[in-house]
């Protein structure tokens, strides 16, 4: 598989092997806030686009959803480095973006500026550059194109939408809450519970009580996280993981745990919300970033200020 047309190597940070690393692509418009140049490129296309990049090179870009999710990734890559300085199992950032080099410049500036530790920016002119992330060994790909992010899950790398809104930034501990059926499990009792309703779901989890479900598209993603989670105790860790399903917990519940232990995925805490909104709960959380499959549960998190990522 042919590299994409430029990658630029942050000689500023340490590189990480990418076969040991928890490797994240985000693009530009994930991290940053790139709402304005995105309306200027599509109402007056790729060359004014370019133009007004190379004029505000120098000028910083706001931070976008994704950045403090990123920054709170870093300050795990220093904890662990910390703990044991030839420590390989590390997050590795890199930035893949659609963007010409000579208009990336003002993305490479802005990342220099905040001072992320972003390992690699490439910059691919092909319509899909989705498929350069599996030779990246990219275990998490964030974007605000939905298409990208279909074709992402499609080729089997665990992807989110991402939508722009303002973050306030949480702690700098880790936190990431995943819903369960369809991101973290499959999406078996969702279909269940479209052709048969709630009763049927419900008998159908209680006869397949003892059965593991299925992987969700996150999941090899989750496992990760949960095997740099065990490097630290419970007291000091700076990763803190949630479970917040809108399963029932005492109908519905006993499988989804039962799933987790086979696994051998150990999650911080775990809500079950019986159907009610997921907003009370996010707010308590104040998560970086939060994993759903239903479009209602992302809208009540932006509406709360949670950072929110679609997996459709």
């Amino acid at each position: 598989m042919a590299e994409p047309e430029s990658t630029i190597l942050n000689t500023n940070v340490k590189q990480k092997d990418p076969s040991e690393a928890l490797v994240i692509a985000v693009t530009t418009r994930a991290i940053f806030d790139l709402e304005e140049e995105h309306t200027l490129f599509l109402a007056k296309g790729k060359d004014e686009y370019v133009r007004h990049q190379q004029a505000n090179q120098d000028k910083p870009l706001p931070p976008g959803t994704a950045f403090a999710f990123i920054q709170a990734v870093q300050h795990v890559n220093e904890q662990l480095l910390a703990s044991d300085p030839a420590e390989q199992d590390l997050f590795d950032v890199i930035v893949l973006s659609n963007n010409s080099p000579e208009s990336g410049v003002r993305i490479i500036n802005s990342a220099k500026h905040y001072g992320l530790e972003i390992s690699k920016f490439c910059f691919v002119s092909d319509e899909d550059s989705t498929q350069y992330l599996k030779s990246h060994h990219v275990k998490l790909f964030l974007s605000a194109d939905r298409t990208d992010v279909c074709n992402a899950l499609r080729r089997g790398v665990s992807a989110a939408l991402v939508f722009q809104q303002e973050v306030q930034p949480p702690s700098t501990q880790l936190r990431v809450v995943f819903d369960g059926d369809a991101v973290l499990f499959s999406d078996e009792t969702d279909q269940v519970f479209r052709e048969k309703g709630l009763e049927g779901a419900v008998q159908y989890e209680r006869a397949m009580e003892t059965v593991p479900m299925g992987e969700g598209p996150l999941k090899a993603f989750a496992m990760h996280l949960g095997k740099m989670r065990k490097k630290f105790s419970q007291e000091k860790s700076p990763i803190r993981t949630y479970l917040v399903t809108a399963r029932s917990g005492r109908d519905m519940g006993i499988r989804a745990i039962k799933t987790l232990r086979e696994w051998g995925l150990a999650i911080d805490e775990a809500f079950f919300m019986d159907g009610a909104p997921k907003g009370p709960i996010l707010t308590q959380i104040q998560p970086h970033i939060f994993f759903d499959d239903g479009l209602h549960n992302i809208q009540g998190a932006q509406e709360v200020g949670v950072p929110s990522a679609w997996v459709p």
